[in-house]
């Protein structure tokens, strides 16, 4: 018999799921993520496996909410020179978010927190949270913030002792940590190199393509990588946004 205790939500059956709705739980965590590559030594789902990660410990930190199933893929038509890649159109993704949200309103959750980790999403998320939010009883949530996000994957790695900041943060040392974290055997360590440091136009690589400006798809070094600096970046992600969504819940 199964009876593993668990707040994600594809794991469980619908009685468990109606169980938890009727002893108080009331927020759901939509983690929205991508397929797409990440240089030549992480998965192409490495936001994937980032929103799981986030969505289940938000869920299991808050104690009244389920992790559902994190989105993919998303927008990523920036990565496409790079084989495996798969995106979708802004419209699709929002699309995809409002079903999900139409989802879980009907089945009584009365929050939704939106958490994009990949940065293509984060615009389509923060445009159609608000519209998603006047048609539903629930309340929408969104995390939306990409410089907090990043700021926050900085701070990370900083709390960890390494001195590695990145305006711009694409399978380096803060993602490679996050990866290593969650699970090493994914990591490919002899396949690691570095990409282009310094300053990088965000523009420019939306416009024209991560291969404009990295050839292997890396920005930054991936060596200041460790798994205690990716187990100190979750942390702190997952305890900024625990707090967000408590604060939210609140003032509704």
């Amino acid at each position: 018999m199964y009876s593993r205790r668990s707040v994600s939500l594809e794991e469980m059956a619908w009685p468990e799921v109606e169980s938890a709705l009727e002893n108080g739980t009331r927020t759901a965590i939509v983690a929205v993520g991508s397929i797409e590559q990440h240089g030549p030594h992480l998965p192409l789902n490495m936001d994937t496996l980032d929103g799981d990660e986030l969505s289940r410990r938000i869920a299991a930190e808050l104690g009244d909410a389920l992790a559902a199933p994190t989105i993919r893929p998303g927008c990523s038509g920036h990565h496409m020179e790079f084989p495996g890649t798969i995106t979708v159109p802004a419209e699709t993704l929002m699309d995809v978010i409002r079903s999900y949200c139409q989802s879980l309103d009907d089945h009584g959750f009365e929050y939704i927190a939106l958490v994009p980790t990949h940065g293509g999403n984060f615009g389509p998320v923060k445009t159609i949270a608000p519209e998603i939010a006047r048609e539903l009883e629930a309340a929408v949530i969104s995390l939306a913030d990409l410089d907090e996000h990043m700021q926050l994957l900085n701070d990370g790695l900083s709390e960890a002792g390494i001195e590695y900041d990145q305006d711009v943060i694409h399978a380096g040392a803060a993602e490679t940590a996050m990866v290593l974290a969650i699970d090493e055997t994914l990591v490919r360590t002899e396949k690691i190199e570095p990409g282009p440091e310094g300053k990088i136009s965000p523009a420019r690589l939306l416009s024209e393509g991560f291969k404009s400006i990295t050839k292997n798809g890396v920005l930054g070094d991936p060596n200041e990588a460790t798994a205690e600096a990716g187990e100190m970046i979750i942390q702190r992600v997952v305890e900024a946004y625990v707090e967000h969504i408590k604060s939210e819940r609140s003032a509704v």
